[in-house]
């Protein structure tokens, strides 16, 4: 009779104990989601403007997934970009922007790694991301703010973001000669799908 009575004085407590974990896990859960970046519906854009046209081009996604923590806006992962891909539509531009500009058989992936991360990410529809991290490239590596819009539909993640790199910042020779002048700087622009894991924990009304 005591050992039942026992029983039925712990009960409650060891529910309560269960509710509780359960409750916990699914927040921590819910806090943390993670982007797995879809390489065939990805594009890397660049283009160079120069005195007589603008020079356009892509590179190919290798692999990237991302995890972002809206508990503590930490993110970690990273985006890999192939090197070696790129590809104006110039048969001999290219070979000389691999060969002499990206020496892209030395370093073939250029890199992003995000380390924090501002602004809400809704689990469905529009938001902007401030998102900051190490951007490597030709054997150097330098922080970089990137501003990413994106459009949560379905548990997919499409992402916008655009951006400029010097060439003399990254220790790259700039592609201009002495009959054509081209700017000191290339511009990008990172259009992305992702699969969205884990769900952003409701506010509290």
């Amino acid at each position: 009779m005591v050992m039942e009575l026992r029983k039925v004085w712990h009960r409650p407590f060891w529910l309560s104990l269960l509710f509780v974990l359960l409750v916990t896990s699914y927040a921590a859960f819910a806090q943390q989601r993670s982007f797995t970046f879809d390489p065939a519906q990805t594009r890397v854009d660049f283009s160079l403007g120069s005195v007589m046209h603008t020079v356009h081009g892509e590179f190919q996604l290798k692999r990237g997934t991302i995890q972002l923590d809206s508990s503590s806006g930490t993110a970690s992962g990273e985006l890999v970009v192939d090197a070696t891909s790129g590809d104006s539509g110039n048969k001999s531009r290219d070979k000389k922007m691999h060969k002499e500009i990206l020496e892209s058989d030395k370093y073939p992936e250029i890199t992003f790694s995000p380390k924090r991360f501002t602004g809400p990410l809704s689990g469905q529809g529009k938001s902007q991301l401030v998102v900051e991290g190490e951007f490597s490239m030709h054997g150097q590596t330098h922080p970089m703010t990137l501003t990413i819009d994106t459009d949560v539909q379905n548990g997919n993640a499409a992402a916008v973001t655009s951006f400029s790199i010097s060439y003399m910042k990254w220790g790259l020779k700039n592609p201009s000669t002495f009959l054509l002048r081209v700017s000191d700087k290339v511009d990008l622009t990172i259009r992305a799908v992702a699969h969205l894991s884990g769900q952003p924990a409701q506010p509290q009304k």
